[in-house]
């Protein structure tokens, strides 16, 4: 490879891991072009599975800041899937694919910076995917927002109630106020009696 296309090479490696959510790196010894061309099938629109060779990988995840992370699995014949967005759905695709065809080794990756053992790709894969936890999140509020517009619907008629009551309450109270008022007239009245008849 001309030196020019090295450089490209590197160049376009460098890109790809800098923009990428993350990066699994594999062994893919004895599959087939048409089985490779299945994976990539698989993984989707978001991730784009890429044949590398070893010592241009290893400059441009040195240049990309993520050389300690990799750097050891470049052993052998390596690929890597570069994910753009779900991590989740590329590690799915990844781990059922390898179940099927077992020539596909997950030698581990990096996700958001941090490095991926092949356990922990697996067990990323379990996770549900994010369109499924966004759904999930969806339902949930929107069972909220129902319950809290039943709740608002009820409140008209609960202040409805509550205005009864306390109207009813004032006039109670209000009637059991006027008792006093009239007897002081009357208790005022004896006295006055009882003076006249001194008088008398």
């Amino acid at each position: 490879m001309a030196k020019a296309d090295k450089a490209a090479a590197v160049a376009e490696l460098t890109t790809e891991f800098e923009s990428s959510n993350g990066a699994v790196l594999t062994e893919y010894r004895g599959l087939t072009v048409a089985q490779l061309s299945e994976l990539r099938h698989n993984l989707g629109d978001n991730a784009k599975f890429a044949v590398v060779k070893n010592t241009l990988t290893k400059i441009a995840a040195r240049d990309a800041g993520v050389e300690g992370q990799l750097s050891e699995l470049l052993q052998g014949p390596s690929a890597i899937a570069f994910v753009k967005g779900d991590v989740v759905e590329a590690a799915k695709g990844l781990r059922d694919f390898a179940k099927a065809n077992p020539l596909l080794v997950i030698k581990g990756g990096v996700v958001d910076g941090k490095a991926m053992t092949p356990q922990e790709i697996t067990k990323l894969a379990d996770l549900e995917s994010r369109e499924v936890l966004l759904a999930k999140l969806a339902g949930a509020m929107k069972a909220s927002m129902a319950n809290a517009a039943a709740t608002f619907n009820a409140l008209p008629t609960q202040l409805a109630q509550l205005a009864e009551a306390l109207r009813v309450k004032r006039e109670e109270a209000g009637e059991t106020s006027e008792a006093p008022a009239d007897a002081a007239p009357v208790a005022a009245e004896a006295p006055a009696e009882a003076a006249q008849s001194t008088e008398d």
